[in-house]
């Protein structure tokens, strides 16, 4: 029973951490194109910041399936 508690909690950690980093990553895009970024790079930047966000939530997984703390 505490494994599967144990799974539920980093289920619902990496939803709500992996929600926060998406709009993190909307900001940032927003932030870029109100700098004077031109929008025919729109494409590259919307790429990056998924594979950014995309790293970010790998990392999130793996860290939180190794440290997380016994219940």
């Amino acid at each position: 029973m505490d494994a599967f508690l144990r799974v539920i909690a980093v289920i619902i950690e990496v939803l709500i951490l992996g929600a926060v980093f998406y709009f993190m990553i909307g900001g940032v895009r927003l932030i870029l194109f109100d700098l004077g970024v031109r929008k025919q790079y729109s494409k590259v930047i919307t790429a990056l910041l998924i594979a950014v966000g995309c790293l970010v939530t790998v990392f999130l997984i793996s860290h939180l399936s190794t440290f997380y703390p016994s219940i």
